[in-house]
């Protein structure tokens, strides 16, 4: 049974590290970022694990570069630190170029990606073999602890009023126990609400589950 628990913080949006929930899913990746200083490092995790935020905290903690197709920048800034968010948003050559550029300079960067690096097909494999040298960081499937948590931050941010903690646990009991799946009924929730201009119970909730 899932136990309800009491969250001593307010969900605030800014990115740092005092709002970023961290527990055994996410712990190994979080300290080698934020306390251990990694120095070249591939991030990895599903769909809406926290890989963006938690991303935005070492971006404004190293003082980086977030690279939006912004190459040259990237290379003339040669004492900058580098964000690459989301590899496949990017073409592979100029990564593996930009990647090159800060080990030949010592440059801190981190790649973020839903996949592992085995898993990714790269056309480059000059890119690949650079990739494997990193510190790979992962973030893991939430467990009980991390979903109610999300859960609980996704309908305050949506202004739901909670009437009865039982509500936790129905959703959970029946919900994909994804970080995808609890955003996505959030958002279905919401919508639902909004039309039927009904607070959240357990009977609005069994029109969607």
């Amino acid at each position: 049974m899932i136990r309800q628990k009491s969250f001593n913080y307010n969900f605030i949006n800014d990115e740092n590290e005092q709002n970023f929930f961290v527990n055994k899913t996410n712990f190994y990746a979080f300290n080698a970022l934020i306390n251990e200083d990694s120095r070249f490092s591939f991030l990895y995790g599903p769909k809406k694990s926290g890989k963006s935020y938690l991303a935005q905290i070492w971006l404004k903690k190293n003082n980086a570069i977030k690279y939006n197709n912004n190459f040259y920048e990237l290379i003339l800034n040669k004492n900058k630190n580098i964000l690459i968010d989301n590899i496949y948003l990017f073409d592979e050559e100029k990564i593996f170029h930009i990647v090159n550029n800060c080990i030949l300079n010592n440059i801190k960067i981190l790649i973020t990606s839903n996949d592992k690096i085995n898993e990714i097909i790269f056309k480059y494999n000059d890119l690949s073999s650079r990739l494997k040298t990193f510190s790979i960081l992962e973030i893991k499937q939430p467990n009980d602890e991390m979903l109610l948590t999300i859960l609980t931050k996704l309908l305050i941010e949506k202004q739901f009023i909670i009437n009865s903690n039982d509500i936790f646990e129905y959703i959970l009991r029946r919900v994909d126990r994804s970080y995808y799946g609890i955003n996505e009924i959030v958002d279905k929730l919401d919508i639902l609400s909004l039309e039927k201009k009904r607070q959240l119970t357990i009977p609005l909730i069994k029109e969607i589950l």
